[in-house]
């Protein structure tokens, strides 16, 4: 009995034994991994005398097919731009001036706490004039004269739909495929797959402009579960255009390299004993900084561009942080091989007096985005860069508020809502999907924020249902379990 009892204990120390080596086995194989890792990365940057074009890191397999864009530039309109006074021309509401809007359209959806103790929904008709561009004969409203120039480049979706009837979760949709906060964003995801095309820029850029309107929270270009590399990152509009980019007074770069050199031995240490991957991005992304501090300035410096760019642009242009200024930016960040550039521009939350704010945002935005299509286009870009023109949703056709001749608001409305894209693997000169005749439905061709998401990283070539990543037991992708391909879309 006691040498049974004997023999039970040997063989339980035996098998804690085995455990325990195991796991510090397992341990210095993750510890091997992430450094040689971290040695690929510093072996491929020191090697590489040409940094733009060359792909570091990605996921094996992607992309999936041949893509035809290599960048994207999403030129996001936040507050939701009123379709039916931009982009959706619908004549016949002129006559249907301050009547209710027919509880047949509406069919009992759902409305914002803003709008739903309203006792009535008077017709707002746009009061800007509609007129017919291009060889496509697209209707835009005169508030976007540049846009009309370059109708039959572009291909405009007038039906893009979306559950989500407040901003922060349908921004959040938008940016990340779910209305939860905390999910990586379409950046994020895209340098998750793809990788880098220039070792001394982040992958992913983000910024700023317009005053006032919906915040902006940096989950919107997070990384959420990814890890954190793949994070953008955001350019500011005064002083370093990073945090932190310049050295301290006193400081030298050779005193910051040696201080790098320090930190990542200590670094090194600790991924040895820890094992933990953070680690790792840790490292490469302090000797990211490092090459910042040398290829940032002089990206922010507009001095070697021509005047006669500038002057397309728009007057803004020299000013830091405005919209003018960040497109001409995301120009020369595709050109150094960026491969995501998000552009946030604030204010189009227009609830009363949309009449007045609409032109301030429109003579904001208008110039300097069809100038940057244009740039990109005179260099031999647009062929490998996508280009987005969106919001989160839509506004609605009856007035928020009181409604007169010349002044009216319009609340949320996530049933339909108009953007436009152009560039690699996008057919110019078309208009997709059809709504009411009050842009309240859809009658054709619905496409929702997945079947948007699912398109545009097809023309990266990448199948959005290939693209995963494992957390919490579960495979996620930037479209959910959703998304269809939008072939009217593809050229």
């Amino acid at each position: 009995m006691q040498k049974n009892m004997n023999n039970g204990a040997v063989n339980e120390f035996e098998q804690a034994a085995w455990e325990y080596n195991r796991r510090k086995f397992l341990r210095a194989g993750s510890v091997s991994v992430a450094g040689a890792a971290l040695s690929a990365l510093m072996s491929e940057q020191a090697k590489s005398d040409d940094k733009v074009g060359k792909r570091v890191g990605g996921q094996d397999g992607v992309p999936h097919f041949e893509p035809k864009a290599k960048r994207v530039i999403y030129l996001c309109q936040s507050g939701a731009p009123s379709q039916i006074d931009l982009y959706d021309y619908k004549p016949n509401l002129l006559d249907l001036f301050d009547e209710d809007l027919p509880d047949s359209v509406r069919n009992g959806q759902r409305l914002t706490g803003m709008t739903a103790e309203q006792e009535r929904f008077p017709i707002a008709p746009a009061r800007f004039k509609f007129a017919q561009h291009g060889e496509s004969g697209t209707w835009i409203s005169e508030l976007l004269p540049h846009t009309a120039g370059i109708v039959d480049d572009i291909c405009i979706v007038k039906t893009m739909h979306t559950e989500a009837i407040n901003h922060d979760p349908a921004i959040t949709l938008m940016q990340t495929g779910t209305q939860l906060a905390g999910r990586p964003s379409f950046g994020a995801w895209m340098s998750y797959g793809l990788g880098t095309l220039n070792e001394d820029l982040p992958t992913f850029v983000a910024m700023t402009s317009g005053d006032g309107g919906q915040p902006l929270y940096d989950r919107l270009w997070g990384a959420g579960f990814l890890p954190s590399r793949h994070q953008g990152v955001k350019f500011r509009s005064t002083g370093d255009p990073v945090l932190f980019l310049s050295n301290p007074p006193g400081v030298t770069r050779e005193d910051r390299r040696g201080l790098l050199n320090d930190l990542s031995s200590l670094n090194k240490i600790r991924l040895k004993e820890k094992g933990d991957p953070e680690i790792t991005t840790r490292i490469a992304q302090y000797e990211m900084a490092f090459r910042m501090q040398a290829s940032v300035p002089d990206l922010v410096d507009f001095s070697d561009e021509p005047e006669h760019v500038l002057e397309k642009y728009g007057e803004d242009v020299n000013k830091p942080g405005s919209f003018a200024a960040n497109c001409l930016l995301a120009r020369r960040l595709a050109q150094r091989g960026v491969r995501f550039i998000q552009l946030y521009h604030r204010g189009w939350d227009q609830h009363t007096h949309l009449p007045t704010e609409i032109v301030k945002q429109a003579k904001a935005t208008d110039q300097a985005s069809v100038a940057l299509v244009n740039d990109l286009k005179q260099q031999g870009m647009l062929d490998d860069t996508l280009v987005v023109w969106a919001g989160e949703f839509g506004r609605t056709v009856y007035c928020q508020g009181t409604l007169t001749k010349t002044d009216y608001g319009r609340d949320h409305h996530p049933r339909c809502f108009s953007i436009w894209m152009t560039g690699a693997g996008i057919k110019g000169g078309v208009t997709v999907g059809k709504t009411d005749d009050f842009s309240y439905n859809i009658e054709e061709d619905p496409i929702h924020v997945h079947d948007l998401n699912a398109t545009l990283l097809h023309c990266l070539g990448i199948d959005h249902e290939r693209l995963t990543f494992k957390y919490q037991g579960r495979h996620h992708r930037l479209t959910d379990v959703h998304g269809n391909l939008v072939d009217k879309i593809l050229a």
